[in-house]
């Protein structure tokens, strides 16, 4: 059978392909022409954390996952949304946004502050995100070493307990942040040393924990000590990332911001952090109780994230706070292209990098 002529419909539709292929192509030498000597990198700024390795991997399939079980659920990604925001005129939106993009990603999520949701439920609407994210991923609440404390010794643990059943969250994460507290004019202080207000509630409590500093992360010690409890996860909140003690100071008189300046700049960055668990684990020759970790504060994406989990000798995930807070506050669609170019990115990283 002889096959049929072509129509000249479709001969111009592939005169119309070529022509767009080949206007696409000149497009993109001439963008080569025009940006390479604005593209040159200094050679002393390479990268020194990773040997590229561009020869044993295709390109990663968008369709594949990186899946983790972590805080009680299992992860799609190894990324974790840090507490950040909560009895904000946004904040309703932001966490929704947020729950949104974990639920469709696969990610984990701490809530902000609940604070005010222990005397008030006329903000719980901000906060009541487990829709968004789904029943399997994991969604914690979060409250200050200040209030546990508070709870603990007026015997009111009642209103916590409560918070977190109807919030439907997987656990607690407990912030802790002395600092914080002592330069907000309106802070709480402290009566107890928080690592025996955590015992006493873990020994009280059923749920997960989680701790956490707020930004200028912890010390070998304060580390050595909350691995020997059993908690779900220790999280970095390192310095580096939003420093709150610096922030009460913005907000505090000029004599104060003048006489604890100093005090911002105290602390421990999240590489650091990673040296004093991997020691913590050596010295203790494996025996500690907590055994996962979020690796949050001062990281500026998925490299710092791929880096630091596979310095790290524990499972762990890696967590943005204000790097997704800058999007959620926009529409739902800008949070959503940077989570994907992070997945993305991320898989891409494992395929053609590995860390030194």
């Amino acid at each position: 059978m002889s096959t049929p002529p072509l129509s000249c419909k479709y001969f111009r539709s592939l005169l119309r392909m070529e022509e767009k292929r080949t206007s696409s192509a000149s497009t993109r030498k001439a963008d080569h022409i025009d940006l390479a000597l604005s593209s040159q990198v200094d050679a002393a700024r390479t990268d020194k954390r990773f040997y590229y390795e561009p020869m044993f991997s295709a390109h990663p399939d968008p369709d594949t996952d990186l899946p983790l079980a972590f805080a009680g659920g299992k992860l799609r990604f190894p990324l974790w949304v840090s507490s950040m925001t909560g009895g904000t005129k946004l904040a309703g939106k932001i966490n929704a946004n947020l729950a949104r993009m974990c639920g469709e990603f696969g990610f984990g999520m701490g809530l902000g502050s609940c604070r005010m949701l222990l005397n008030s439920r006329e903000r719980f609407a901000d906060f009541d995100v487990r829709n968004f994210i789904g029943a399997d991923l994991p969604l914690y609440a979060n409250l200050g070493i200040a209030q546990i404390e508070a709870g603990l010794r007026d015997n009111s643990t009642d209103a916590i307990e409560s918070l977190l059943r109807d919030l439907r969250v997987d656990g607690l994460i407990i912030h802790v942040n002395p600092l914080q507290e002592w330069m907000q004019p309106e802070g709480d202080r402290i009566a107890r040393a928080p690592i025996d207000t955590i015992k006493e509630f873990i020994a009280t409590f059923s749920t997960r924990v989680i701790v956490k500093e707020v930004g200028q992360g912890m010390g070998p010690e304060s580390i050595r000590a909350l691995l020997q409890l059993p908690i779900q996860a220790l999280e970095f909140a390192a310095h580096g990332g939003t420093n709150f003690t610096k922030l009460e100071l913005l907000r505090a008189s000029e004599v104060a911001g003048e006489a604890y300046a100093q005090m911002a700049l105290v602390g421990h960055s999240a590489e650091e952090m990673v040296r004093f668990v991997n020691t913590a684990i050596q010295d203790s020759g494996g025996n500690i109780k907590c055994r996962e970790i979020i690796i949050s504060g001062g990281l500026s994406g998925f490299l710092d994230g791929h880096y630091l989990t596979n310095q790290l000798n524990l499972p762990s995930v890696y967590g943005h706070a204000s790097l997704f807070l800058r999007y959620a506050k926009e529409d739902y669609d800008t949070l959503r292209r940077f989570a994907k170019m992070q997945v993305e990115g991320l898989k891409l990283a494992q395929a053609c990098l590995k860390v030194r």
